[in-house]
């Protein structure tokens, strides 16, 4: 059916409803922060996850090094072990041979002393520590006495002591004293005028 306007009036025209402006620009907004804070969270993230990665790959570097010096604990561990066995080695040599040395150097002083004393010969010397126990014959008691002064005289035995002289006849036809005796082992030095290493006068045996 068609209808006619008779009145010559102009139809209102239908609208819909309309959205504020304001309301348009609170959404515009509120979209574009949570764009953005999901930029800031993205940027951030990955940032983090580089430090995460950097601080990772740093403790296994010190881990690492840490093993490293581990090893070369043990490497020096075992060089100081090595080296207090071979000090304690050298020392044992070092005891040995100067015993061995003093050794010759006590029966030097005590063949050099004998030599000066006649009429007196030893039978025993036995060392204990720096004590010299000395055991002997002797055809008198002044030749046991010149041979305390002779020992004295070389400047390398102290607190010399006679225990015992006694006659004895282990010479037939002959008067002997057998005697003992010890003396304190020092070290050489000059006495009397005579030097330790002066060489010996024969004796008479």
């Amino acid at each position: 059916m068609i209808r006619i306007n008779l009145l010559g009036q102009e139809r209102p025209k239908t609208t819909g409803p309309s959205i504020p402006l304001e309301s348009s620009l609170r959404l515009v907004l509120l979209a574009s922060a949570v764009v953005l804070a999901l930029v800031v969270l993205f940027v951030m993230y990955n940032q983090k996850s580089n430090e995460l990665a950097a601080i990772n790959t740093h403790i296994a570097s010190l881990q690492a090094e840490r093993t490293r010096l581990q090893q070369t604990k043990a490497e020096v561990q075992q060089f100081e072990q090595q080296k207090a066995i071979l000090q304690q080695r050298i020392n044992v040599i070092e005891t040995l041979q100067a015993n061995r040395s003093g050794g010759q150097q006590l029966l030097q002083m005590v063949a050099n002393t004998v030599g000066r004393s006649d009429s007196l010969w030893l039978t025993s010397l036995e060392r204990k520590g720096d004590t010299l126990n000395i055991t002997g014959e002797a055809a008198s008691i002044n030749a046991i006495a010149n041979f305390i002064t002779q020992m004295k005289r070389s400047g390398y035995f102290d607190k010399i002591e006679i225990q015992s002289a006694i006659e004895n006849d282990i010479v037939k036809g002959a008067q002997t004293y057998g005697f003992t005796m010890s003396a304190q082992v020092g070290q050489p030095k000059p006495a009397g005028g005579m030097t330790p290493t002066a060489p010996a006068r024969p004796g008479k045996s």
